[in-house]
This record gives structure tokens, C-alpha cells and sequence, in this order.
């Protein structure tokens, strides 16, 4: 095929072809891990329906036959009885997280939804499924839903790849300085219905904590909900102890997993998985990108297990990590006016004028630092999230899109504040019952949770041990054992040494 790939562990294409996401499921293949059965269309495939306005010639074909093949592995009719639904998701050669679009459970029809119904015994699940399609599609594509599951797929290719010219999604790459013609691949896969009962559901997972490094999994999970739940903010989601406590053989599963693909990367790693009636699958896999004291100490906890060289561990290191390690907290000691406290989703500290809108950061910014304050952030806000010092939601937890975003863009986070309320009419938010005007100076605490009224005093703490460690090994490779310099001095100098060692 011109336009498709399989998705299974014999593709040999780069993530410049086959988008960073599909690389990570080829990954998850090869480890023998639960991945369900797919395929991708080619980042090739975008630049030529951005350029041409339509889909390339012979990929409507290719898509026929690729969903003939999931038929055949999973004896369901792509439109008919039992029936095969799928996803539709983005997956650039480059992260961007929640910028482009996703479809869920196509290919179900009012006809065939009456047989997912009857083989599950879950006829709410089953209905809610074919109408949280239809809303989507719908809603993305602004028009009417074509009448056959083939058209519909079609449509839906289009849609993500249309996607990536998006406000939102250009905002991003300009923000990161990602190239705009990269366009972006995108994935078909056979559903996982984590909103089926009680005993499914969706979640992600850090092999270590993203703000400490310290080596225990976190992240969280939303039992009977499908993925975008999670994402969006929109619902209360779980600490991810729940699953071991109520699903322990999906638990197991997952830690499994986390221990097997960390080996594999070398690094600490994100998942996103789903899990239907107590079997689990795993959606998307990719290195952790740790920032802060969360770098330094995987980088020193890797080396010390011997996973990588402490050469590796220094390089691994940026002198920025190496700043903001030393991350500021409001003194617990000083005398403030706590407002409340929720999940501090990215570590350090933001003082500013809270804004409650996208539009009204961006005005309000050129006078002096906000604070975006919503419910929750949609992808829409991401011009908001651009200009503003830290941000606060009301709802969502570590992986809602505020948390993905903020770590992201390495700016203070507090989610899941449920005292909070926004009045966007009124320009105001009540938090714990106490109202403040649009323009109300606040601080917010990425690593404690903490919003506090006004601007608060600060501690910033020392080097802690692990930054002590990798300085120390810094200092044996670069043979300058001196004192007065500066850690980001210390480091540079390793890394001059190593770069001179190399062979020419």
C-alpha cells in the first residue's frame, strides 16, 4: 500500500513517516505487550490532502482493504453484525498534545448498535457509544454524517487531517518552533470500549512521579468513561491506586507494562491505556520528558541501576533542568490567605491577575502576569495558555489537558479544584465560597497545590541529593573538582569534556 501501513512490529518507517504515536504502538508490539489491532495513514498522506484540498487518489481503496484485514482479525463487519467500531486519532512525528482531532466508536450504525447491545447485555453502554460518535463527528465536521461506516471513515481521515491547520494546533507549533508542513499521520484502531461497565475504564500512567521523579507509577484513572474523559477535564478522575484496588489483575498488567516499555526507553514513560471488562489494552506509549528535579533524579536513579552510564545521565541534563530543580514554593511559614488547595500538576510558583477567559489573558497580559483560571482547558484555550504565567481549573487531574499542556510549557499548574467556580458573564470565580473580581492578584503553587490570595513569600530550597550526585559525577568527568562555580558551570564543563573525548 501507497498511503497505509499495518500496525504491527514489522514497521520498518520512521516516525517522520508514520508519526511518533504508531513508532511507540510498534514498540508496545515488539515487546509483546496489549495493543489493539490497527493501522496508519501516512504523515505523506496529510501533506497531500493539505496541498490538494481532498484525499490522495487510491487511499479511499486502501482504507477498504486495511479495515477488510481488521475484519478478518477480528471477526466482526466494519458496518455490520457483530460490528467493528474503531478510533480515528492523530499522531504527529512531534508530541502535541490534544491540538488535533479524535473520533471514537465509528462504525456504529442505529442498525448494528441494537447487536452491540445484545451481546454485551449493556444497552445504555451501547447507545451512549453510537451517539458520542455522531455528537463528535458532528460537532468537528460542522455537516451532515455521511450515511455508510466507509464514507464515515473517510470523512473522519479528513478531519484530523484538516485538523492540523488548526488555531490551536498553529499556535502550538509556534510555540515550540515545530515545523508547519510536517502534517501529521493518523491511527485506526479497533475500539476499546472503556465505558462498557463497571469494570472498564481508561486512564494514563507515569512509570515515576512527573513532579518529584521519585520511582513509583502515578496517574489516574476513570472507571466505566472512554479516554477523552480523561483528558478533558470533565470528570473527577481516581489516583491511579484505585485500579490496583479494584481491577488488581489489570493492575497487574499495567505495572508490568510500565517496568517492560522503561527498560525498553531507558527513561521514564507515559502511557495511556483502556480496559473492558477486566482486560486491558495500551493506546500510546512515549518517553516521559521529565523537567526539573523530576530529570535529575531519573537521570541519577537510571545511572545508579546501571540502565544508563553516568555520561549519559550529565548529557541527560539541561542546565535549565538543573534551574528549575531549585523550584520555589510559598513559604508554609508566612502568613497567608489560603484560598484552597487542589493537585499541583506542574511544580513552581505563578503570581498574577487572574483571567477567566482565553481573550481576557491575552488583553490583560501586556499589563503585567495572569493567571488563566477556568474550569477546565480545552485545546481552544491555548492562545490563553500561551501568555499566562501559571493556570488554575476547577476539574481534571494530572493528565487533564491543563497538566499535559502546563508541563509541556514548564508553567505552574493547580487542577481539580472543586471549591472553584468560574463565572465567565460576570468575569468572576468564587473560591470556597469567597468571591474575587476578574484582575484579583493570586499565587498559585505547582508543587504544593496552594492558592493563596495576593503575592506570597517564597522559599527556594538548595541543591537536593541527586542534583549533589550528578554535579559530583559532573565534576569527576570534566577532572575540575574547584569551588565558586556555578552548577549550570559545572555541567557545562562535563560536557565539554565528553564532547572532546569523542572520536574523531
Amino acid at each position: 500500500m501507497k498511503w497505509i501501513r499495518p500496525l504491527d512490529a514489522d514497521i520498518a518507517e520512521s516516525a517522520d513517516l508514520v508519526g511518533a504515536k504508531a513508532r511507540g504502538l510498534v514498540e508496545l508490539h515488539r515487546l509483546g505487550l496489549p495493543v489493539p489491532a490497527g493501522f496508519v495513514v501516512t504523515t505523506e498522506a496529510c501533506r497531500a490532502f493539505l496541498r490538494d484540498g481532498h484525499l490522495p487518489a487510491g487511499l479511499g481503496d486502501e482504507l477498504e482493504s486495511a479495515m477488510t484485514v481488521l475484519e478478518k482479525a477480528t471477526g466482526r463487519r466494519f458496518g455490520g453484525r457483530p460490528p467493528l467500531a474503531v478510533s480515528v486519532r492523530s499522531g504527529a512525528s512531534v508530541s502535541m498534545p490534544g491540538m488535533m482531532d479524535t473520533i471514537l466508536n465509528l462504525g456504529l450504525t442505529a442498525e448494528n448498535t441494537a447487536a452491540l447491545a445484545a451481546e454485551t447485555g449493556e444497552a445504555h453502554f451501547a447507545l451512549e457509544s453510537r451517539l458520542r460518535f455522531e455528537h463528535a463527528l458532528r460537532e468537528l465536521h460542522g455537516g451532515a454524517i455521511p450515511n455508510t461506516p466507509a464514507e464515515q471513515l473517510k470523512l473522519a481521515v479528513e478531519t484530523v487531517f484538516a485538523s492540523w491547520r488548526s488555531p490551536r494546533a498553529r499556535t502550538y507549533r509556534e510555540l515550540h518552533a515545530i515545523d508547519h508542513d510536517l502534517g501529521t499521520a493518523v491511527i485506526v484502531q479497533v475500539m476499546v470500549f472503556g465505558n462498557r461497565n463497571e469494570r472498564s475504564g481508561t486512564g494514563v500512567a507515569f512509570s515515576r512521579n512527573p513532579n518529584t521523579g521519585e520511582p513509583t507509577a502515578f496517574g489516574e484513572v476513570l472507571f466505566a468513561h472512554q479516554g477523552e474523559d480523561v483528558v478533558a477535564g470533565t470528570s473527577t478522575t481516581l489516583p491511579l491506586d484505585d485500579l490496583a484496588t479494584r481491577q488488581p489483575e489489570v493492575w497487574k498488567v499495567l505495572a508490568d507494562a510500565l517496568e517492560r516499555a522503561e527498560t525498553h526507553y531507558r527513561d521514564a514513560v507515559y502511557v495511556e491505556f483502556t480496559f473492558e471488562a477486566g482486560k486491558l489494552w495500551l493506546l500510546q506509549v512515549r518517553p516521559g520528558r521529565f523537567t526539573g528535579a523530576a530529570a535529575v533524579r531519573v537521570a541519577v536513579d537510571l545511572a545508579g541501576a546501571g540502565r544508563i552510564a553516568r555520561e549519559e545521565a550529565v548529557l541527560r541534563v539541561s542546565p535549565r533542568n538543573l534551574d528549575h530543580a531549585r523550584t520555589p514554593r510559598i513559604d508554609p511559614s508566612a502568613d497567608t490567605v489560603v484560598l484552597g488547595r487542589a493537585i499541583g500538576a506542574c511544580p513552581g510558583v505563578a503570581t498574577g491577575r487572574l483571567a477567566t477567559t482565553t481573550e481576557a489573558a491575552i488583553r490583560m497580559s501586556s499589563d503585567g502576569s495572569v493567571i488563566l483560571v477556568r474550569p477546565e482547558t480545552s485545546p481552544n484555550d491555548m492562545n490563553g495558555l500561551a501568555v499566562a504565567a501559571g493556570i488554575l481549573t476547577a476539574r481534571g487531574g494530572p493528565a487533564s489537558h491543563a497538566a499535559v499542556v502546563a508541563r509541556a510549557m514548564n508553567k505552574p499548574a493547580v487542577v481539580g479544584l472543586v471549591t472553584l467556580t468560574v463565572e465567565d458573564t460576570n468575569a468572576a470565580v468564587t473560591i470556597n465560597g469567597r468571591a474575587l473580581d476578574e484582575g484579583t492578584l493570586i499565587t498559585i503553587d505547582g508543587s504544593s497545590g496552594e492558592v493563596v490570595l495576593g503575592r506570597a513569600p517564597l522559599l527556594i530550597g538548595g541543591a537536593d541529593e541527586y542534583t549533589e550526585q550528578l554535579l559530583g559525577w559532573a565534576d569527576d568527568l570534566s577532572g575540575d573538582h574547584g569551588t565558586g562555580r556555578g552548577a549550570a558551570e559545572r555541567l557545562d564543563a562535563a560536557r565539554s569534556a565528553l564532547q572532546r573525548n569523542l572520536p574523531r
